[in-house]
């Protein structure tokens, strides 16, 4: 393994003095022409039914606490007068569920909130405060467990960024003028896509309905799409030296265009990036990453060169687990539901050599999480914090687009302040009960890629990619720790 890793370093070193760095987005050098939506469609569907989206939420909430309860039987949904008077006494406090729970599967729930109101005619900040509601009704009526501080950030917001690209990406598929086996399919794809939106269309009728219009409320989008598969190979340095090889697969998607900011509505533009893993020991999703443009303006606009600066939201998502009994460590893992901040695009064209798209961004992280080497509690193994984010780079695209290359790099640095007591035995102290967001600590997650694309054939090509995890943590009461580990992929990859 760690030859074959040296042969893809070796063979991506060859190609840097050509490369500029990698946006970590697809790039489509020419796409159909945005179509605006129709009047009739926005003036339907953009009718507000409060009460409906409302009980939606209601309902979503006492069926998962019915199907917690009496399906799967969980002490924590044992729920009574009593219990909701507790939540209310004691108040929020730092749960210990695991990454995956607190960082990706509450956010998705609030993405059902969202969409519940989206999908009944509010906007984007307004369907927010459904997500706010949805949230706060589970953590204080819907469990026996004290209300978590995290879930109640991490839900509606991260819910928003999850939600609006769910919704847009459903609003693409539907389209009301057709009827027959096309529809069903297009219902379906848009059902599986936004749970939520699809249940509104079945129970207001539009599920089956034959318009004149597609009633798509965001027209026809530009929009390039990435899919990839192949093998990837991790390897993780500590103490000890350990490593796995298996299936991996990637998906890009870019939205809307990155330059055009006569819209102020937010998510006209976003990219999102999903890395799945086939791998022994691993989590299935392996990275989420979601960045959405909420408000942005015009810096420069000439014929051949374009710059635009804006307002983002982000989500981020890295999450591995132990490869093997040899190092019995997990190498890396980070949640960031919770971030936002100021993006610079830049994108030069000269004719039909090349292309050079490059950028920046530096955020505000409001909630995240970093693996931690020494708090072990239930099923959290992470450390909850807060800090910034600094990500940049480029992708550039030569003779068309028979070949790209390029490199990323992004920084978090994610301080953790309410910890527990220094000489506390965690192994004595009761979760349920226990209000830390970990480790007094200070951590540095970096990750760089590195990445090539050469055309095979038509729309197919063999995709190489480097990277590299680090992760040095400052701890208050213990001493300073640091690891790395390494990734590489050999995949192809199918453009659209």
């Amino acid at each position: 393994m760690a030859r074959v890793l040296k042969i893809l370093i070796a063979s991506l070193i060859l190609f840097m003095p050509h490369v500029g760095a990698w946006a970590q987005m697809p790039i489509k050098l020419q796409v159909a022409p945005q179509v605006d939506p129709d009047s009739v469609d926005l003036a339907y569907y953009g009718k507000k039914h409060f009460w409906r989206a409302a009980g939606t939420v209601v309902g979503f909430n006492i069926g998962l606490w019915a199907f917690d309860r009496y399906v799967q039987n969980g002490d924590f949904a044992r729920i009574s007068l009593h219990s909701v008077k507790e939540n209310f006494k004691h108040g929020f406090k730092w749960d210990n569920d695991k990454l995956g729970t607190n960082m990706f599967l509450h956010p998705y729930n609030g993405n059902l909130f969202y969409n519940a109101a989206r999908s009944n005619g509010y906007n984007y900040w307004q369907s927010g405060l459904f997500a706010i509601g949805g949230s706060a009704m589970w953590e204080m009526f819907m469990e026996c467990e004290y209300p978590s501080t995290n879930d109640i950030i991490a839900t509606p917001i991260g819910g928003m960024a999850i939600g609006e690209v769910c919704y847009r990406a459903s609003d693409a598929v539907l389209d009301d003028r057709t009827t027959g086996g096309e529809r069903v399919r297009r219902e379906v794809a848009a059902f599986l896509i936004s749970p939520m939106r699809g249940l509104t269309r079945i129970i207001n009728g539009d599920a089956w309905r034959k318009r004149s219009t597609t009633g798509r409320q965001f027209g026809t989008p530009s929009v390039a799409m990435e899919f990839s598969a192949g093998i990837r190979g991790l390897e993780f340095e500590n103490e000890v030296y350990d490593s796995s090889l298996g299936f991996s697969m990637q998906f890009n998607l870019e939205y809307g265009d990155r330059f055009e900011v006569k819209s102020s509505r937010p998510y006209d533009y976003f990219r999102v990036r999903a890395d799945i893993n086939i791998v022994n020991s691993q989590p299935l999703l392996g990275q989420l990453d979601i960045t959405g443009r909420l408000i942005a303006r015009e810096l420069l606009e000439k014929e051949r060169s374009h710059m635009s600066i804006g307002l983002y939201q982000h989500f981020d998502y890295y999450d591995s687990d132990t490869i093997s009994e040899v190092s019995a460590k997990c190498p890396y893992k980070l949640g960031i539901p919770a971030s936002l901040g100021c993006g610079i695009m830049f994108r030069d064209i000269e004719r039909n050599r090349w292309v050079l798209d490059a950028y920046l961004h530096s955020n505000a992280v409001i909630l995240g999480s970093v693996l931690s080497d020494y708090y072990q509690v239930d099923e959290r193994n992470y450390n909850l914090a807060s800090g910034f984010s600094i990500k940049g780079g480029a992708n550039m695209v030569f003779n068309r687009d028979k070949f790209s290359a390029s490199l990323s790099h992004a920084y978090y640095r994610l301080f953790t302040w309410k910890g527990y007591h220094k000489y506390s035995d965690l192994e004595d102290i009761s979760y349920k009960v226990l209000d830390a967001q970990g480790d007094h600590s200070a951590a540095s997650f970096i990750v760089t890629e590195a990445r090539c694309d050469l055309k095979l054939w038509r729309k197919f090509y063999l995709t190489l990619s480097f990277t590299h995890y680090m992760r040095s943590t400052h701890y208050r009461d213990f001493g300073h720790i640091k690891s790395s580990s390494m990734a590489a992929r050999l995949m192809l990859t199918y453009k659209l």
